[in-house]
């Protein structure tokens, strides 16, 4: 920390001399004409004697990551959004006044050089400058490569040193935003409308989750940061829009983990005049589309364990999983089944039914040894409180979660549009729950918008970051959020 506040204490020493030179530390806005990746599609295939006769001059900006000074010249990589690129600068290219002023520079500085291109002995892709310029003072010290990549709390309350300093980090959030225009034209291309709903809304309808609380001043009214946008999206269905679907940002007031992060990223969408089964075909050729497109090939490698995303998946009912797993009595007798949830210390309510122990069970014995694409459907009726039932089983419902590497990525059902049925089944979620808290938190518009008549329609669900944790190998949620949440500094 002593050593900290000296570079700063120098660092600051430094960029008083320059201002007192009459250098500005913080000019406003530059152009540049290109940029490192420019540079290399354009020449880094060429040999040095082809670079040798180029009169073509550039202008690059950058920050700078190195200096190795030889006295008479000084070689230098600078760093702009693409990549880095080596910069030369000799006395008798650029002159001995700007050489002496690159010197009185530090690493982390951004700088603006203009040059021509060519290779060194070494066969590197060089620009030769012939100017430059400060563009930003950097007063700050980067922290050492090797620092920033074993400190995980600065890598992710600080961000930008760790995208400063980490390539491979970068390169995580480049493909964040490809995966995500990826899965928007998806859909666009099959005729889905993408919509905003409610981020404030006054019951927090759609999950099974504890809400975020605000309050509306003006309107003098408690609000819920929403779990899902679920309801809206259909009313929106009943309203003739017969394809839709939201990308944004989801809230639930839970725990914070390697999968779990308060603040999410989630896309939903419903499409009318389909059931379950229509979507577990369209979520798999998402899935291909995203794995060919990122990475080339339906076989992806996670932290060491190969993933075959090759269609079809297993699609497997939960009552069937559980069996698989040695769980039979289970499935068939109900104090079989708490007795099991209690030997293995399951956290138990008192008044859980047996669909909702046979789903404790499940999540417990059978999810972690869901490694491969696996679709888990017809789940018991009491924990989907918004999926239609089965014809043929009224206890289960029509519903699929997808599962990889054991853990939850997607989940979607035939919609429920009984309006009688989904207001008896919203009491029932209700009465699990502390009543003095959750009274009067039944979506009577929902209910309304559904008598109006709410077509067949099927909607899912799927986590955006623990996708991308899947396509980048990334180990935890917080290696694919820029700025997860963090505890407060004590």
């Amino acid at each position: 920390m002593i050593e900290e506040s000296q570079l700063l204490k120098q660092r600051k020493e430094k960029a008083q001399k320059l201002k007192e030179e009459g250098i500005e530390l913080y000019p406003r806005g530059f152009r540049v004409d290109c940029s490192s990746k420019d540079l290399k599609n354009r020449y880094e295939h060429l040999s040095p004697s082809e670079l040798q006769d180029l009169k073509e001059e550039y202008l690059i900006a950058g920050r700078i990551m190195s200096i190795r000074d030889f006295g008479g010249a000084v070689f230098s990589h600078i760093q702009d959004q693409e990549g880095r690129i080596q910069i030369y600068l000799g006395k008798n290219t650029i002159g001995e006044e700007a050489l002496r002023f690159f010197r009185k520079l530090d690493i982390g500085d951004i700088i603006a050089v203009r040059g021509r291109p060519f290779k060194t002995r070494t066969g590197e892709l060089t620009l030769e400058a012939h100017w430059l310029k400060l563009l930003c003072k950097s007063l700050r010290p980067l922290p050492e490569k090797w620092h920033a990549l074993k400190d995980v709390e600065i890598r992710y309350r600080q961000r930008y040193l760790d995208l400063i300093v980490n390539p491979h980090v970068r390169e995580t959030f480049r493909k964040r935003t490809l995966i995500i225009q990826i899965i928007r034209e998806f859909f666009i291309k099959r005729g889905f409308l993408e919509v905003e709903t409610p981020i404030l809304q006054t019951i927090p309808g759609g999950a099974r989750a504890k809400p975020f609380k605000t309050y509306h001043n003006v309107l003098e009214m408690e609000l819920y940061l929403r779990i899902a946008p679920e309801l809206y999206l259909k009313r929106l269905v009943v309203g003739g829009f017969e394809r839709v679907f939201e990308i944004g940002k989801n809230f639930r007031n839970e725990g914070v983990s390697s999968l779990h992060n308060p603040e999410f990223t989630m896309i939903e969408f419903y499409q009318a005049y389909s059931n379950y089964e229509d979507l577990i075909h369209l979520t798999e050729e998402l899935f291909c589309e995203i794995a060919q497109k990122i990475n080339g090939s339906l076989k992806i490698n996670y932290q060491g364990t190969k993933i075959d995303l090759t269609p079809p998946w297993p699609k497997i009912p939960m009552v069937d999983a559980l069996i698989q797993r040695g769980l039979e009595e289970e499935v068939r007798d109900p104090l079989k089944a708490l007795e099991t949830c209690k030997g293995l210390g399951l956290k138990l309510e008192g008044d859980e039914s047996h669909g909702e122990l046979m789903n404790l069970l499940f999540e417990e014995l059978v999810q972690p040894h869901l490694i491969q694409p696996t679709f888990i459907i017809d789940y018991p009726v009491e924990v989907s409180p918004l999926a239609r039932r089965k014809p043929d089983d009224p206890r289960f419902v029509e519903r699929f979660e997808l599962f990889i590497l054991g853990r939850e990525i997607a989940n979607g059902f035939t919609e429920l549009n009984d309006p009688e049925d989904q207001r008896q089944r919203f009491i029932e979620q209700l009465k699990k729950r502390n009543l003095e808290e959750w009274e009067g938190l039944i979506d009577e518009d929902f209910l309304l918008a559904l008598e109006y008549g709410l077509p067949p329609t099927a909607g899912e669900g799927i986590g955006i970051d623990r996708l991308i944790m899947l396509f980048t190998d990334s180990p935890s949620i917080r290696d694919v959020i820029l700025f997860p949440h963090m505890r407060k500094k004590p």
